[in-house]
């Protein structure tokens, strides 16, 4: 396999995970992005003047509290990759009327690739 190839592949892969988040995004149901994400990611930005900051499943709360999003519109602008690491971001428009901008982290854990951090921006 040629590097090219290996690097369509990889951002393939990426896109599938993304997709998976976006999938849980979209039903308001933590465990349906659960899988998009290492066991022991986190999860950190404001909203409003609070931080959330902490284990993933805070997401995953919230996510099941906030509901789905059927109306999500969403623009994956990037994924940057080196080998084992990867950064994406994701603009999301109309999550329950709210419009994010995530930055992730990822790392290709055991031949997968796995979210391990998200930074999010919540708009004004």
């Amino acid at each position: 396999m040629n590097e090219l190839t290996a690097i369509a592949q990889h951002h393939d892969a990426i896109g599938k995970v993304l997709d998976q988040y976006i999938k849980g995004a979209m039903s308001g149901k933590g465990d349906d992005m659960k899988p998009a994400f290492h066991a022991d990611a986190t999860v950190f930005g404001y909203v409003g003047d609070n931080l959330l900051a902490g284990p993933i499943q805070e997401l995953f709360s919230w996510n099941d509290e906030n509901g789905p999003a059927t109306m999500l519109e969403v623009k994956q602008t990037s994924i940057d990759l080196a080998d084992s690491v990867a950064t994406a971001r994701l603009e999301l428009i109309n999550w329950t009327g709210l419009r994010f901008t995530d930055l992730f982290t990822l790392l290709n854990v055991d031949g997968q690739w796995k979210i391990m951090n998200k930074v999010f921006h919540l708009h004004v």
